[in-house]
């Protein structure tokens, strides 16, 4: 995603109060610290590859500007916000340190407010792809390593890691399609609205974003995009078994 300007007072508070629950839950079922640990590595790489994927895209379009701002690394270090990426592990949805473009710099071939659309889809794009790659890994594991790998500990441990670094990746991939600023989805459905329409989203996306912060802080939007993430991740899955299982 781009920007995302809410008052950071705001994420603090509502970490604090996901922290404190998630305390509660460790106290009572100490094997949750466990599953968060195991989410780490994947969190790592959602992030990482989808904050590279703007820039990469944003570069290949013609600007330069997250490149000189070394963005175009996979270094997680070089993409990494502290609340989203705590937001991603506490609630299963997140976001990276915003990349930033210049769609003045894009090719003139294609509108500007297409490229816009281009550079803001390469992030979930790369996360769907990723739990793609990941899952033909998991089914590649099942098929071809032995029993006695997969019943081990760290058979067990492995396969935990590539499913949390599955479903991280359909998260994130998949809140960032929600079409409300400041989310990627909010620029891709640009370029297929009229013109009456992109003036109304454009004069009223403070609105916009007050939502998604309601949305955000009540967990009203896990729940909105369940179905999407349950979607996704039961047709991965089953391409994925289709392909190796």
């Amino acid at each position: 995603m781009f920007n995302f300007s809410f008052d950071k007072r705001i994420g603090y508070v509502v970490i604090a109060i996901m922290v404190l629950s998630t305390i509660t839950t460790y106290i009572n079922h100490p094997s949750a610290l466990f599953m968060l640990l195991v989410s780490i590595p994947g969190v790592l790489i959602a992030i990482t590859f989808h904050e590279f994927a703007h820039g990469f895209a944003a570069y290949k379009l013609g600007d330069n500007t997250a490149k000189n701002e070394g963005r175009l690394s996979l270094n997680p270090l070089d993409h990494l916000d502290p609340i989203g990426s705590l937001m991603l592990l506490l609630a299963g949805f997140g976001w990276g340190k915003p990349v930033h473009v210049n769609p003045r710099n894009y090719t003139r071939k294609i509108a500007m407010e297409k490229g816009e659309a281009i550079v803001s889809a390469a992030g979930p794009i790369m996360n769907l792809l990723l739990a793609f790659v990941f899952t033909l890994v998991y089914y590649a594991i099942k098929r071809f390593a032995g029993l006695e790998f997969l019943d081990s500990t760290v058979g067990g441990i492995i396969m935990l890691l590539i499913s949390a670094t599955i479903s991280t990746n359909i998260g994130l991939g998949v809140f960032n399609l929600i079409p409300l600023p400041p989310l990627d989805g909010s620029k891709i459905v640009m370029p297929f609205l009229s013109y009456k329409a992109k003036q109304w989203f454009t004069n009223n996306e403070p609105i916009f974003s007050l939502i998604f912060v309601v949305l955000w802080i009540t967990g009203l939007a896990g729940i909105i995009i369940s179905p999407a993430i349950n979607w996704i991740t039961t047709g991965i899955l089953s391409l994925g078994k289709l392909i190796l299982g």
